[in-house]
């Protein structure tokens, strides 16, 4: 056959096919995630072209700066009515932007930069080799207490690629809880989640346990995602679409278009009612839900204390927002199926985070198990589906955010010879050696308990009473006793800090610099505000409570 002959079969087999249109991507709305990503890019072009001296500034202020920016594009957006009457789609369908996806983003843009600030700390350790040292490893490709370990020390690196990884965990997590479609929350998801893997496993001191940590943690994550994704493909099955809308559509019976092949697996609720529960597991692992929270405590405890903080806030206020919406958006047709097992999740999570954290003699991992227990208390939030039980939950994330990345840069600076003192019995008699640090960090503990006057009681309060109303009473008095138990263990902590007698050999106090007394008076701030005027807070998580559909 000739060239000519050939080329006529392509032309005439090419000429039927529609064009391919160019995508319609709305910048503007979709600018915050933008700024944080397009600043990570920066980070790592940084890394390979800033001298190693000067990259520490470079990066802290790239990442500050970006952040900053991006917060203020929220605002933005919030002001132009994009929260509430411009409420809308962008990116041709993949990305929500409306009142409860702007407020998240505001959230973790903010608890962003707190976790530069307590990323950036220097002041902690002792001077090494002359030069001043953080959190991290000074070569995280070394193997521990290996000579190249100890000539990196020597020469004073230090992994100064943590902040572009932090920028790229925010950029995940920026579209993570605005995702409008599956595959897009399971890009967000893998976007945030890797960089996270990654940062546990730089610890300077303790560097075995912050490896076991980040294997823990990458193994069990690889896992859930693995859930997330088969349930994606369930879904996609059951309805012929990822997009929220047509599932929500299929779910309830009032999709317009039916072609055979839908008409065949509609009737399925098997591929329905499999797919959505492992898209759901997906997201509970990601919130620290019992059964699925066997990592935190251990990754807790491994992961650099700074990065503890920063992902126990800031995951949480991403994978919860995720939740929501696909409860709310796509699968509200499904509430009498879901909801029964929600129940069951939120009571065996507050009562498992409760009780298990009564038995644990380290600081970090006593607060993992705390923060299991807020997941429960957040869940009952989640179960009330009503627009209360949405603006709940999102005021109740905005105030435990501070409140987490306050309380674990409040243990970054309690320390001995070996680098952090987390065991319990080390922080007997602090409140005599240093009443400020303790007082800070009593009131951090009494709002993480719900006492009022504090951020914690307010959040709960609204939680437990979107609850009641949404018809969900048993879980609300299961709510009250695990809080009570939950109380003990606070308290204990103020009573060994405030009525022991401090050792002699006891740990010491370090003075951080300027950008970790921010973060901490930040979080002491907003805890008494929210606690006592929470009013305007509220209002602001009601105006935002409305998804767009």
């Amino acid at each position: 056959m000739s060239a000519t002959a050939v080329h006529s079969l392509w032309t005439t087999a090419a000429d039927p096919i529609q064009k391919i249109d160019a995508p319609n991507i709305e910048y503007g709305q979709l600018s915050p995630t933008l700024i944080v990503i397009g600043a990570a890019v920066v980070g790592i072009l940084v890394e390979a072209f800033v001298p190693r001296r000067s990259r520490y500034y470079v990066q802290v202020f790239v990442s500050v700066v970006a952040l900053a920016a991006a917060f203020a594009a929220v605002v933005g957006l919030a002001a132009g009515g994009y929260g509430t009457t411009k409420a809308g789609i962008a990116a041709m369908g993949a990305v929500a932007v409306d009142g409860p996806a702007l407020f998240l983003q505001g959230v973790i843009l903010l608890a962003g930069v707190l976790g530069v600030f307590t990323f950036a700390e220097r002041r902690l350790d002792p001077v090494a080799h002359g030069n001043r040292v953080d959190s991290f490893a000074a070569q995280a490709a070394s193997v521990p207490g290996s000579d190249s370990e100890k000539s990196a020390v020597k020469a004073g690196f230090t992994t100064t690629e943590v902040f572009p990884l932090l920028l790229f965990a925010i950029g995940g997590m920026l579209v993570f809880p605005a995702a409008n479609d599956l595959l897009t929350l399971f890009i967000a998801l893998e976007v945030f989640s890797l960089p996270l893997y990654l940062l546990c496993a730089v610890a300077r001191r303790k560097r075995i346990m912050s490896q076991e940590a980040a294997v823990k943690y990458f193994l069990l994550g690889a896992f859930a995602s693995a859930f997330t994704l088969f349930g994606i493909a369930l879904l996609y099955g059951y309805a012929g679409s990822v997009s929220y809308a047509t599932i929500s559509q299929v779910v309830d019976g009032t999709v317009e278009t039916v072609n055979p092949a839908l008409a065949d697996t509609m009737g399925n609720d098997a591929l329905l009612l499999i797919g959505a529960a492992m898209v759901v597991m997906g997201l509970l692992f990601k919130v620290g839900a019992v059964p699925f929270h066997m990592w935190t405590p251990d990754v807790y405890q491994g992961a650099p204390t700074p990065v503890t903080g920063f992902m126990a806030a800031a995951t949480k206020v991403a994978a919860f927002g995720a939740l929501l919406r696909l409860l709310y958006v796509v699968l509200p047709g499904l509430r009498w199926d879901w909801r029964p097992v929600m129940m069951g999740v939120a009571v065996v999570t507050m009562l498992g985070g409760a009780i298990v954290a009564i038995t644990q003699t380290d600081i970090k991992r006593l607060l993992a198990y705390s923060s299991i227990a807020h997941a429960g208390f957040i869940l009952a939030g989640v179960i009330a589906m009503t627009p209360d039980g949405v603006s709940s939950v999102l005021f109740y994330l905005g105030a435990y955010s501070f409140v987490t990345i306050g309380a674990f840069a409040v243990v970054t600076l309690v320390r001995d010879a070996g680098g952090e003192a987390t065991h319990l019995s080390k922080w007997a008699g602090l409140g005599r050696r240093s009443p400020l640090v303790a007082a800070v960090f009593a009131v951090y503990l009494l709002a993480f308990a719900g006492i009022p006057l504090t951020s914690g009681f307010a959040g709960k309060f609204a939680v437990f009473k979107a609850a009641a109303e949404g018809g969900a009473g048993a879980l609300v008095v299961v709510g009250v006793i695990s809080s009570a138990i939950a109380a003990f263990f606070y308290i204990r902590v103020i009573v060994l800090m405030f009525f022991s007698e401090p050792r002699p050999e006891g740990p010491t106090v370090a003075v951080p610099s300027p950008l970790t007394m921010t973060a901490i008076a930040v979080g002491v701030a907003v805890t008494l505000v929210l606690g006592v005027a929470p009013q305007y807070f509220l209002d602001l998580a009601g105006q935002a409570g409305v998804f767009v559909r």
